[in-house]
């Protein structure tokens, strides 16, 4: 939640203060209230001054020299290595995806609320390439701010598509509500997060058995270089001969091509891993805007939440 969503907390508090017809027990939950959204804006408050002090002391890197460790990346967002994808929700074309699905539901009083229904995050490993290099960036466990926010309504519970914006309005029929937000490919994205460099073959023991199969298919020069008693066929040992050569001629061909990429995912050491279309210097900008923000807003509880302790004993 953002600073944003503080406003929500103090707008919720007050319909609980009305409640409470000015008893004691109101006041109370008031400053109950009051409370947590203090601590909850001192807690934003530091996020963003932790995440301002690692996106502005930790220098733009190039992804081909980029050392492994913490990295700051900028660069252009691509689609996985698999191929293009798109959003599961309006088939829009991107490289990241969160969507959220909610049913108009009814309750006991006559009243309505918006449930959760359905709702899932993209976890494919997407490219970010600048001029120099490309690597992959793991979206898991990302503070991921999109390119796109979307919300529509609509009476199915998959819509398929996103409508023309007129049409995105709710209405009494509409039982649905759908969000979709959306990192699209040729956005320019800064990633704070963990480099590391990874193998591209998935397993040794596959590689080596492709080359094994592949030597089967010249029998003579495999009896001509592994045969050792010349008795025409190969024996146990002389088979572990063989998968010991094309062991070490697979490791040989990757330390020769390098044959690895890197991956840009979540930290293991607690620093703050982002994905944002700004960059660096609107990324710092715009913590240190949220970080003005908690602290107004922690004031403001502060303050609510006294008043509201001092009602509570007078009454």
């Amino acid at each position: 939640m953002t600073p944003h969503g503080i406003a929500g907390v103090l707008a919720s508090s007050a319909a609980h203060s009305a409640n409470g017809q000015g008893s004691f027990p109101g006041f109370l939950a008031l400053a109950v209230l009051f409370a947590a959204g203090m601590a909850f804006a001192v807690y934003y408050l530091f996020a963003s001054l932790r995440r301002d002090r690692f996106a502005a002391d930790t220098p733009v890197a190039h992804i081909r020299s980029a050392a492994q460790g913490y990295v700051h990346l900028e660069g252009e967002a691509g689609p996985p290595p698999e191929g293009a994808i798109t959003a599961p929700l309006s088939g829009s074309p991107c490289v990241w995806w969160d969507y959220k699905i909610e049913y108009h539901t009814a309750l006991d009083n006559n009243r309505k609320e918006w449930r959760v229904v359905d709702r899932a995050t993209s976890v494919t490993p997407f490219s970010l390439r600048d001029r120099d290099g490309e690597c992959l960036v793991g979206p898991v466990g990302a503070n991921v701010t999109p390119t796109s926010h979307e919300t529509w309504y609509g009476n199915t519970a998959r819509p398929g598509f996103l409508p023309d914006a007129g049409a995105r309005g709710w209405s009494p029929d509409h039982d649905y509500r759908y969000t979709e937000r959306l990192i699209g490919p040729g956005a320019h994205l800064t990633v704070l997060g963990e480099l590391r460099s990874r193998s591209v073959v998935a397993s040794l023991e596959q590689e080596v058995g492709k080359v094994v199969v592949g030597w089967k298919h010249d029998q003579a020069a495999l009896l001509a270089r592994f045969d050792r008693d010349r008795d025409g066929q190969l024996n146990a040992e002389e088979w572990e001969a063989v998968r010991a050569a094309a062991r070490e001629q697979v490791e040989a061909s990757l330390a020769s091509t390098e044959a690895r990429e890197s991956v840009v995912g979540q930290t293991t050491h607690g620093e703050p891993f982002l994905i944002a279309p700004l960059d660096g210097k609107r990324l710092v900008r715009r913590e240190k805007q949220h970080a003005v923000l908690a602290l107004a807003a922690s004031v403001v509880l502060a303050l609510l939440t006294a008043w509201a302790a001092q009602q509570a004993l007078l009454r």
